[in-house]
């Protein structure tokens, strides 16, 4: 429930932007501090995002990036109204036509719906990344795993081990091997809970884009992976194939060494999401993420059978127990018990 002082700011923000009458309702959050109402009124609709500064949101982040890829002609929502010192946008609305929620609706429309965020990706990354995002480098990728010995391993009540020390240095040694590519701009957060079918507009305008205040300048296949191997859903065999193939034909790459490339990501991610899971349990107090951890175990293991990995992987199994039901379980019971760090 909001802080009644809080509440106050909204209803003066919405005011000032000639929304004060708008009926509001609550809509689904994600894995940050930020919330989201929709605003209904007799003009339309539009959504609020409530950021709290003290939280420690920065919607500068949000409003920079959404400009920049609506002035290329991304649906990303435009800014009807912003407070930025007290963390507070209107955004257009863009619906509610998830691409997760329509798949799950009509599976059959999975094949299309994923060729359209390839052609997306496509259309993206032929613009240089913006100079204002940080870069998400081989060091920087390696970095970012750290996170699992830290809260994964306490959660399920084991220790961390001279081979969970050493997979920051594979990651980072086999993006050095692997990667000949330029970086691009990525959404980073980029998944089919994130992207919203726009059928009335034309193009790569079609996809609607919710979640990219966290962009970076990445490898290519980032957020390939990211939509393919998506730790909420799971997307079919064959349709993760084909988009890979997909990219790397028309932009021209060796299929087998876009394939180690893309295999070593989707490696790094999971292995960073399996704590980022953790600690929303055991310090945001979100037990439901738990659930979604061995989804995103068979993708790391799917992933490090590539050839190309064979020591990542030796190093990731002699680190790191899989997750079992006991195990899980664990993690659940230390749900909210920890400060977040």
């Amino acid at each position: 429930m909001l802080e009644p002082a809080r509440d106050a700011e909204i209803v003066f923000f919405l005011n000032a932007a000639g929304w004060g009458q708008a009926t509001r309702r609550p809509l689904a959050g994600d894995a940050s501090a930020r919330r989201y109402e929709r605003l209904t009124a007799t003009h339309g609709s539009a959504v609020l995002m409530d950021a709290p500064p003290a939280s420690g949101e920065d919607v500068t982040r949000f409003t920079r990036m959404a400009r920049w890829l609506h002035e290329r002609g991304f649906s990303a929502p435009e800014i009807l109204a912003e407070n930025v010192p007290n963390g507070l946008l209107l955004l257009e609305d863009l619906g509610d036509d998830l691409l997760a929620r329509l798949i799950a609706t009509d599976p059959s429309r999975e094949p299309a719906l994923y060729n359209e965020v390839t052609q997306f990706l496509l259309a993206l990354h032929r613009h240089p990344a913006p100079d204002f995002v940080l870069p998400l480098d081989g060091p920087a990728l390696a970095d970012l795993t750290r996170l699992t010995p830290e809260w994964y391993l306490p959660g399920i009540g084991a220790r961390a081990s001279a081979a969970s020390a050493e997979i920051p240095a594979l990651i980072k040694e086999a993006y050095a091997r692997l990667n000949r590519e330029d970086p691009v701009l990525s959404l980073r957060d980029f998944h089919a809970e994130n992207l919203l079918w726009l059928p009335g507009r034309a193009g790569v305008a079609r996809l609607g884009l919710l979640d990219f205040q966290d962009a970076v300048a990445a490898h290519p296949a980032y957020d390939l992976v990211s939509a393919l191997q998506d730790a909420r859903r799971d997307v079919s065999p064959t349709v993760e194939a084909a988009e890979r193939a997909h990219y790397a034909a028309a932009k021209g790459l060796d299929q087998g060494r876009f394939s180690a490339i893309y295999a070593l990501l989707g490696a790094q991610r999971s292995l960073r999401i399996l704590g980022v899971f953790a600690r929303l349990c055991m310090a945001a107090g979100k037990p439901h993420y738990v659930d979604l951890i061995p989804r995103t175990w068979a993708y790391i293991g799917r992933n490090l059978a590539h050839p190309e990995l064979a020591g990542l992987a030796a190093a990731v199994y002699a680190a790191l127990p899989a997750p079992t039901p006991e195990r899980l379980e664990r993690i659940k019971d230390q749900c909210g018990q920890y400060p977040m760090r």
